[in-house]
């Protein structure tokens, strides 16, 4: 089996908002410092898989952030039939807490079959990119 980087964000039927699933990885302890996003966008890349999600607050300030992509290869066993592998790839989810500082969850996924690595907590003065 093949290890897929998070990429389970799903495109909204009509005008609706992206399903967004924003409080995934949200460690409990963390939840009432954050600011919780009142509206969302979702950008997807249609050569790769890969998205970028931005939640949005009441005032329209940035206060979500989310991407996840993966790199493949064609691999073949016995030269006729190729099948895609991960090689690289990465989760993000970041939450702007409510002194100003961003909480940001990352995972990193390498290896031949895009093993994903640990994912790891850390906060700083400004949302990923």
């Amino acid at each position: 089996m093949n290890a897929q980087p998070d990429l389970r964000h799903q495109s909204p039927p009509g005008n609706e908002a992206p399903a967004v699933d924003w409080r995934r990885h949200l460690p409990v302890d963390w939840r009432e410092q954050i600011v919780a996003p009142f509206d969302f966008t979702e950008h997807r890349e249609y050569e790769m898989p890969a998205s970028r999600i931005l939640g949005y607050d009441a005032d329209g300030a940035l206060c979500y952030y989310a991407h996840s992509y993966a790199m493949t290869e064609s691999r073949s066993d016995n030269d006729e039939d190729f099948y895609q592998v991960v090689t690289y790839g990465e989760t993000v989810h970041a939450w702007r807490l409510r002194d100003e500082r961003w909480l940001t969850w990352r995972v990193v996924h390498t290896g031949d079959d895009g093993d994903a690595g640990r994912g790891f907590y850390s906060l700083s003065d400004r949302p990923p990119r």
